[in-house]
């Protein structure tokens, strides 16, 4: 009863939270039509601490990228022709949910073959596609599981690390991973729940002490680090019928080509897409994701309008003078 009591007040907490920022945002007309959802600014705040400054600075670095990056673009038309090849020699995706129904993602980093996957692809494509895979999880994975099990936007995520050490961390591999790290943590923070790091032996010890410097201490908190006696904690937190049965599970997925191949979710599910579809708006930024200043978005504009007093107390309780 505490803890339901406590998460009760958490939420309210974060929805004031949330509702200061974004009427920080419309007063100073920076709040855009589209990727200003409650989800998202929330994201930003807590990646920022809640600290309203810090983190309207990040979302409009974000929202700067995306039109610098043509991310929209992105979404809609890049085709990443060489995806079947990239998963032989770098297997990787989404694959069900765990027992809180978030989204399970997958790597098998330990059979990465770096020079198959240089051949195969570029960085340059490869990021964007990663880019791709990324939008796809929010305005697709992320709302089909929530819909489907009323969960939190984030992702629970495995790597299976054996055999992997620090003869694996080539410089390409290096630029690779910092590149999507880069990507990671400021533009689409707050994703993770829990990071399963699963078959670790002592050489990949040795290269996470160099990889963790690149992590912030809010991702690090989320990341368990385990040997090869992993599958008593991966099931408290994932259904065998969930897991695939390289990491100890049941599923194989056979028919849908492998575990790593099947894309299988509730965001398959063509209930859970219509809702979606439904929801979605359409038209609300021109193609790049411009912020206009005559437009706000369709949460925010009638009531905040019309109730600009109280968003002006709000304000007041929580923004530090520096932001306005």
């Amino acid at each position: 009863m505490q803890s339901d009591t406590f998460q009760e007040h958490q939420n309210s907490n974060n929805e004031q939270m949330v509702e200061a920022f974004r009427n920080l945002l419309l007063l100073h007309g920076q709040l855009p039509s589209k990727h200003g959802d409650s989800n998202t600014l929330l994201r930003f705040l807590k990646m920022r601490d809640f600290d309203l400054g810090k983190a309207k600075d990040a979302f409009l670095n974000y929202m700067k990228w995306r039109v610098d990056s043509k991310v929209d673009l992105i979404s809609k038309e890049f085709k990443y022709e060489e995806y079947g090849e990239v998963k032989k020699h770098y297997p990787h995706g989404f694959h069900k949910v765990d027992k809180t129904g978030r989204p399970i993602y997958i790597e098998r980093l330990g059979m990465v073959d770096l020079n198959a996957f240089s051949k195969a692809t570029t960085i340059d494509r490869y990021v964007k596609y990663h880019i791709k895979e990324q939008e796809k999880t929010l305005s697709l994975r992320y709302p089909a599981c929530s819909i489907a099990s009323e969960t939190c936007f984030s992702t629970t995520t495995i790597l299976d690390v054996s055999g992997l050490g620090m003869s694996n961390f080539s410089k390409s591999a290096r630029s690779l991973f910092m590149e999507i790290q880069k990507i990671d943590s400021n533009y689409y923070p707050e994703t993770l729940h829990r990071l399963f790091v699963v078959n670790a032996n002592s050489g990949f010890r040795m290269l996470w002490l160099a990889l963790k410097t690149f992590l912030d201490a809010r991702t690090l908190a989320k990341v368990h680090v385990l040997g090869p006696n992993y599958l008593g904690e991966l099931l408290e937190a994932i259904d065998p019928s969930n897991l695939p049965t390289f990491l100890g599970g049941n599923c194989t997925c056979s028919d849908r080509g492998g575990c790593l191949f099947s894309d299988e979710g509730p965001w398959n599910d063509p209930n859970i897409k219509a809702k979606i579809q439904e929801t979605c708006t359409i038209g609300d930024t021109d193609p790049e994701g411009h912020t206009l200043d005559d437009k706000v978005s369709e949460n925010a504009s009638a009531n905040q309008k019309e109730d600009s007093g109280r968003n002006m107390i709000t304000l007041q309780k929580y923004a530090p003078e520096s932001c306005c």
